[in-house]
């Protein structure tokens, strides 16, 4: 336990110390873009907050790799986790570093995270097969060839999924850090059940990723001085997935025996997954969705996603990302709870109906009370863009005089009732 609060807090520092200087390199390059109409800041704000994450997880796993205990799981894992972790994190890192500083098409940027998905699956860390209850016919076992295919799409997926989450000041570094917080907490469970390099190496991971979005937080909350940009978004979505699939081709007959998990405990490596990315596959989902139905590009950017949705109904900055967080803590920890409890199976699909509904009845909860109609903006771009204070308070014309007032061709104008002076 030791081990991992110290790998969390190495990364933690490493990630807090380099945003400044990762900040002044971003504002010399001139990687601090101007304010588009779907952004909810209004000051020109330097990204590339990844890079400073990526040198906190790079420091992470080389502490742990040198640590008595996890640093033998690590040696010993298949696939040399470290290594695979700082090239597809250095890969998928630049990737986005030259998307924040240049832009990048979408289909370039796909391919950088395919390859960096693909740098996974080369050191060994994939989906060898999909667990099942033996009631359910068993786990299915992948060939090589269908098992890269998942574990990219997996990836890819999870990547996309936090780059489409990150629109609020701390909301993705907070919603993947809950995420990593229940990926370590689901995996402890079954360490101390099970013993396994796997599910060691996926603990470490879900330390250095809680970590390293603990340090960033400081300086990325509102309101924030750095963004992480698609440098970091990406980057965290990666670890995360990968936290995922080397918690996942565990025995599934080893999980049915535990004494008191669930009895459909051979499903958590795909629920817990599931349950902490709820929010983030949401929003791509119904994104893809808005942008398609519109004659849209699945990547093209819009002002729809839940985040500006409520601040559109009236939510503060900071009250819908804790709101967020919130909706993330519900899956991610009611899945690991319920499984440590043995629950009967049924509650899981009627605790995320519930807490949908609850999502459901906020959103749409405000619009009732003001009795105006669901209106979502011009069906074909984005919504007009929030302008500052004080450059609404500058579009306030004063009173004028009589004398200071003309018409169109520059003549005065008199008023029909002059007042009396």
């Amino acid at each position: 336990m030791r081990e991992y609060l110290f790998m969390a807090l190495i990364a933690a520092a490493v990630t807090y110390l380099l945003v400044p200087l990762v900040r002044r390199f971003a504002i010399r390059i001139g990687a601090v873009p101007e304010v588009r109409d779907r952004d909810v800041h209004t000051t020109p704000t330097p990204r590339l907050g990844g890079l400073a994450m990526y040198g906190g997880l790079v420091a992470g796993l080389l502490v742990a790799s040198e640590l008595t205990n996890t640093g033998k799981v690590l040696s010993d894992a298949d696939g040399r986790p470290v290594l695979a972790l700082i090239i597809a994190g250095g890969l998928i890192t630049m990737t986005g570093f030259l998307d924040d500083w240049w832009g990048m098409d979408a289909f370039i940027k796909l391919a950088g995270q395919i390859a960096a998905a693909g740098v996974l699956v080369f050191f060994d860390l994939r989906l060898t097969y999909i667990p099942l209850p033996k009631d359910w016919g068993g786990s299915t076992s992948l060939d090589f060839t269908l098992s890269t295919i998942i574990t990219i799409l997996v990836v890819v997926v999870a990547i996309n999924a936090v780059n489409f989450v990150d629109g609020l000041d701390g909301l993705a570094a907070g919603i993947v850090c809950i995420a990593g917080m229940a990926t370590w907490a689901y995996s402890i469970l079954l360490k101390q059940n099970i013993s396994g390099d796997r599910i060691a190496t996926t603990a470490a991971i879900a330390a250095i990723l809680i970590g390293t979005c603990l340090g960033f937080l400081p300086h990325n909350f509102h309101p924030a001085k750095i963004f992480m940009g698609d440098t970091g978004a990406m980057l965290i979505g990666l670890v995360l997935a990968s936290s995922i699939v080397t918690v996942t081709p565990l025995d599934p007959t080893v999980i049915e025996g535990i004494e008191g998990m669930n009895r459909f405990g051979v499903l958590l490596p795909l629920l817990v997954p599931a349950a902490v990315m709820v929010l983030p596959l949401i929003d791509l989902i119904t994104a893809v969705v808005r942008r398609t139905s519109r004659g849209l590009s699945p990547f093209a950017p819009d002002r729809g996603h839940l985040h500006h949705r409520l601040l559109d109904i009236g939510h503060s900055h900071r009250r819908t990302v804790l709101i967020m967080y919130a909706w993330t803590l519900l899956f991610a920890f009611g899945i690991v709870a319920m499984s440590t409890f043995g629950v009967p199976f049924l509650l899981f699909p009627i605790v995320i109906t519930l807490a949908l509904g609850v999502l459901v009845l906020l959103m749409v909860a405000p619009r009732w009370r003001r009795g105006g109609s669901d209106d979502d903006g011009p069906p074909t771009g984005p919504m007009p863009p929030i302008r500052p204070e004080s450059e609404l308070g500058r579009r306030v014309v004063p009173p004028e005089t009589p004398g200071e007032r003309a018409n169109a061709e520059g003549n005065p104008v008199i008023p029909a009732f002059p007042s009396s002076s």
